[in-house]
């Protein structure tokens, strides 16, 4: 039922929202250089790979410039990707990740292989579901990179704390999952408490 909600929602969403996605883009490759894509690798369901659409909203080789996590008002963001970060639209094209099958509205956020590969034990049961666009984790951490810019060390502040929370929140949601309680978090994601 959850894979038939997804696609035939992605697929909704997609078509409805196709004007919004151009004019997302057209600002993108306008604004600054480089693709209007930022794919990136993240593991999904039982360890497998796939790329992870979203807007580019950074300038080129950010990932190769200063930390591994993004904090609030981080001089690698572009104007337009400031904007789109600031509203979630830089998460649209995930659309496509749902229809495809990569992902689901709801379920944990997929990670780059670097993290996930530290997964063991009853954590892995994290891998066991698609990850989502969202999901506890993301509701609680959905000012990340404001929490992550009061910290002294937002790289260690991830790891050790965020990071972990993340993970019990996570196996969490896997345990306790059901479609009833996935709409509720789409629900919030959309509008809020």
């Amino acid at each position: 039922m959850k894979r038939f909600f997804d696609f035939n929602i992605s697929l909704f969403g997609l078509i409805i929202i196709l004007p919004v996605l151009i004019i997302l883009a057209l600002l993108v490759k306008v604004t600054s250089k480089g693709p209007i894509f930022y794919r990136q690798e993240r593991v999904g369901l039982e360890g497998g790979i796939f790329k992870l659409l979203k807007f580019r909203t950074m300038v080129i080789d950010a990932d190769k410039i200063g930390s591994c996590v993004t904090v609030k008002n981080d001089p690698r963001i572009t104007p337009v990707g400031s904007f789109l970060r600031n509203f979630k639209l830089d998460e649209l094209p995930q659309l496509m990740n749902v229809l495809k099958g990569d992902m689901s509205f709801v379920g944990p956020r997929p990670d780059v292989p670097g993290f996930a590969d530290k997964l063991a034990g009853e954590d892995r049961i994290i891998l066991s579901v698609r990850p989502g666009i969202t999901g506890p984790a993301t509701l609680k951490y959905r000012n990340e990179e404001e929490l992550l810019a009061q910290q002294a060390d937002p790289d260690k502040f991830n790891a050790e704390v965020i990071y972990r929370d993340k993970i019990k929140l996570n196996r969490e949601y896997v345990a306790n999952r059901s479609f009833w309680k996935d709409l509720g978090y789409i629900l919030e994601t959309v509008f809020g408490r």
